[in-house]
């Protein structure tokens, strides 16, 4: 079996950033998981005591708490900092940009359309800095919303571009003045575009990251356009049945992928 890797894949610089403030700060906790990769926060708990705290209602003042990479929510930093003054804010500077832009918008009266999810973190704490804003999946939900004159329309960084294009057309067709930031993090659009590419070019495809990762899920759909392909966190989702009669496996890994994941599970394609 060969094996082919992406142009571009896995760890961006946010995340690098993150695990980096973790591993300098150990024995301290993340206010939910520091990254959407459940083996690499098993890996900071063991190598480096960096637990997870789910409710704000579990910090004190002897608590050293990071921010996660896809920032909290306005009122959520608030209560934080008056529970604690050990903060160690590891948000993605793109995410901070993102909260900037929403809140700035929102200020100069312009209503905020938001591309993304509304139940992934990152979108809840974007949400959070914006006045009258609306977050979609689609153009086709922004059919039945009317907005005042001024919009301003931006992105969770993972989003893919195409999907983003269509909301901001159909804007700029329909209102008078439109504010477009588009806030895809440069990684997202690199590894989106190299995986596109390779995966027109094997027998099958292995997007390897967390299950709950937005960027990671938006890889397999761009690759199963083109290739047989699976998601998988670790070696043990490997199934040997999906490499029969294949001779070549393309490799693409999401944002909170790092390399041990990638080179453990290439070890055993190898193998096959």
């Amino acid at each position: 079996m060969k094996v082919k890797f992406a142009k571009n894949y896995g760890f961006c610089f946010g995340v690098k950033r993150a695990i980096k403030i973790a591993e300098e700060n150990q024995n301290s906790s993340t206010l939910g998981p520091l990254i959407h990769n459940p083996k690499e926060i098993e890996r900071l708990n063991k190598n480096y005591n960096v637990l997870i705290t789910n409710t704000l209602n579990d910090v004190n003042k002897d608590n050293s708490v990071i921010i996660r990479t896809h920032g909290i929510p306005k009122d959520d930093l608030k209560i934080l900092k008056s529970k604690t003054t050990q903060i160690i804010d590891a948000t993605c500077p793109f995410v901070k940009k993102l909260q900037q832009i929403s809140e700035e918008m929102s200020k100069d009266g312009y209503d905020i359309v938001i591309f993304g999810d509304e139940n992934h973190p990152e979108v809840k704490g974007v949400e959070s800095y914006a006045e009258n804003s609306i977050v979609i999946l689609s153009v086709n939900e922004l059919k039945t919303h009317k907005f005042r004159d001024k919009v301003a329309v931006v992105s969770q960084t993972t989003r893919k571009i195409e999907e983003f294009l269509k909301i901001v057309n159909y804007l700029i067709e329909n209102y008078k003045e439109v504010r477009v930031f588009n806030t895809i993090c440069n990684a997202t659009l690199e590894n989106q575009e190299a995986a596109r590419v390779l995966s027109s070019e094997v027998d099958i495809m292995l997007v390897i990251g967390g299950k709950n990762s937005s960027n990671t899920k938006q890889l397999l759909d761009i690759c199963k356009k083109n290739s047989e392909s699976y998601l998988v966190e670790g070696s043990e989702d490997l199934n040997q049945e999906w490499f029969k009669s294949k001779e070549v496996c393309g490799v693409t890994a999401g944002a909170s992928t790092p390399n041990w994941i990638i080179e453990n599970i290439v070890e055993k394609i190898k193998q096959y």
